[in-house]
């Protein structure tokens, strides 16, 4: 059974910094494509970065792009973003996922395996 449970969320300062970490199980983590996506209240989940399993290659959505750094330690079944320049507009629930896709998938209907979230709230 797939398990993803993310940390890191928390409250913090428009221009600060938080790192998450999403921790798997149940998977061979190196053949999986990682993404994180993110949901605000009264919005839709929406991607925010991706990692391709091979090659690890990072992906991102644009209004991230500069500000958010995407990593995974294969030796951890560990995925990381690591958030900078943090926005009020970025607080939402964090959610880690899982695909066995090997192309910059992005759509959610594309990951079979989700965490539970992590929150993150950013004040002025």
């Amino acid at each position: 059974q797939v398990q993803l449970v993310e940390l890191g969320g928390g409250l913090v300062q428009a221009g600060g910094s938080l790192r998450l970490s999403c921790a798997a199980s149940g998977l061979t983590f190196r053949s999986y494509t990682m993404g994180w996506f993110r949901q605000a209240p009264g919005k839709e989940r929406e991607f925010v970065a991706g990692v391709t399993w091979g090659g690890g290659y990072p992906y991102y959505a644009d209004f991230v792009k500069g500000r958010f750094t995407i990593s995974r330690d294969n030796a951890k079944n560990t995925v990381y973003l690591q958030m900078n320049s943090l926005k009020p507009e970025d607080t939402a629930v964090y959610y880690c996922a899982a695909s066995r896709r090997a192309d910059w998938v992005k759509d959610s209907v594309d990951f079979p395996s989700w965490g539970r979230g992590t929150e993150v709230t950013v004040f002025s």
